[in-house]
């Protein structure tokens, strides 16, 4: 049963394109695991607060609400409730008592996750950059064939793949850069080669007990668990073509990959990143390729320009270099509830104020579009005196020929008469 802090959750956290598909297939295997393809929700939840136009209307009731009305914290223990709930919601259909929730742009909601279930185990799973922009390229291939790395980075516009690959690889990195009892570093090509001795590590990580043969993922495919994974049809298109894991696409970036490709990716990461994932051979094999020697540091103008636009695409607002955090959630003893008493205390009286300046602000807003709808009045009274102005104009102008008719019309009944005697 996952519990409120998050214990007995797993977070498998890497960019698309990883191997996140492998390590959950493995994973999902044992009798205590539920692991399913990329669930997602968390991230509605944290959108939740961010109300788009709807058809119904009330967006900016919705805004004052969440942003005047309602506590942060109890926002976030509402969306803790109903997340620990979804998931022992899903346990309640198998056998296991644990999670593993595989979705790969939670470095969208790194925060988030951390203030929801600070003990929940983060395991993250890294792989040579450039054989991670392979794959994509190699994917997305299938529905583009001419689809080229260089181009999509040079492409002004939001592109979510790019930012997968570049931003969320900086978020990932960063949020594993220091140890933590709760987080463990995987890497794909280990993996890959030793599958047995990587999922004996992370079991012992998890604080279960190894079962024989989980690497094997081919031997369960009748399973109920992997017909549920399978049936969701997302992740890794090829995982199926296999039955164990295999390290064929490993250096697939060298064949993928021309040059112009492989400096350009470079180039925007620098060398510093892959020195620190441990990928300094492949870094300096793109060297050699390319005959450039690459800056230590990353293109910070590119990603800041790419982190700027999803943050104003998507309202996110991130910690700079934002790292893991694990806080014990407040327990109820005397001491801890006089302590959270004052912390509440403290939001009550900032929400409080909060909730005051909103509801000036609504005044004030309300007081415009008062004036606002007195001048649309006053223009439209000013508007209709001058057309009765003018409708009074134009009848006396009317008025003022009906004699001097008349009077052409006896003139010309006389000469009328007179021609009829003469005849």
């Amino acid at each position: 049963m996952i519990e409120r802090n998050g214990n007995k959750l797993i977070f498998l956290l890497c960019v698309p394109r990883s191997g996140s598909s492998l390590a959950t297939v493995m994973l999902q295997n044992h009798t205590r695991i539920y692991a399913a393809q990329e669930m997602w929700f968390l991230m509605s939840l944290y959108d939740l607060k961010k109300p788009e136009k709807r058809a119904y209307g009330g967006t900016a009731i919705l805004n004052q609400f969440f942003d005047g009305v309602l506590p942060e914290s109890v926002y976030d223990e509402a969306c803790r409730s109903f997340g620990a709930n979804v998931y022992n919601g899903l346990l309640s259909t198998s056998e296991a008592d644990m999670v593993v929730d595989k979705s790969p742009r939670y470095y969208y909601i790194l925060e988030f996750l951390d203030r929801l279930f600070p003990q929940s185990k983060r395991i993250g799973l890294f792989r040579n950059p450039l054989d991670v922009a392979a794959s994509y390229k190699k994917v997305n291939q299938r529905s583009a064939p001419n689809f080229n790395l260089a181009d999509q980075l040079s492409d002004p516009s939001l592109n979510m793949k790019m930012v997968d690959i570049t931003v969320g690889l900086f978020r990932y990195q960063q949020y594993f850069a220091q140890k933590n009892e709760n987080a463990f570093w995987l890497k794909y090509e280990e993996m890959a080669a030793h599958p047995e001795e990587q999922m004996q590590n992370v079991c012992r990580f998890l604080d279960i007990s190894y079962e024989e043969g989980i690497e094997k993922y081919g031997d369960y495919m009748d399973s109920a668990k992997s017909e549920l994974f399978y049936s969701m049809g997302v992740g890794d298109p090829y995982l199926s073509e296999h039955r164990t894991p295999h390290m064929k696409s490993i250096g697939n970036w060298r064949t993928m990959l021309d040059r112009r490709e492989v400096e350009a990716y470079c180039r925007i990461l620098g060398a510093r990143l892959f020195r620190e994932l441990g990928y300094e051979a492949e870094l300096e094999e793109a060297q050699r390729l390319t005959g450039v020697v690459f800056e230590e540091e990353p293109d910070m103008k590119w990603i800041e320009a790419k982190t700027k636009q999803f943050a104003e695409a998507t309202g996110c607002r991130w910690e700079p270099e934002y790292k893991m955090q694990s806080a014990v959630l407040p327990e109820t003893s005397p001491e801890v509830a006089n302590a959270l008493s004052q912390e509440y205390k403290d939001k009550a009286e900032a929400d409080e104020l909060l909730r005051m300046r909103m509801t000036l602000r609504s005044l004030e807003k309300r007081m415009e579009q008062h004036y606002a709808e007195r001048d649309r009045l006053h223009q439209e009274s000013e508007r209709l005196r001058k057309e009765v102005k003018d409708m009074k104009q134009k009848m006396n102008r009317i008025k003022s020929l009906i004699p001097f008719n008349r009077s052409l019309g006896r003139v010309f009944n006389a000469y009328l008469v007179r021609k009829g005697v003469e005849k």
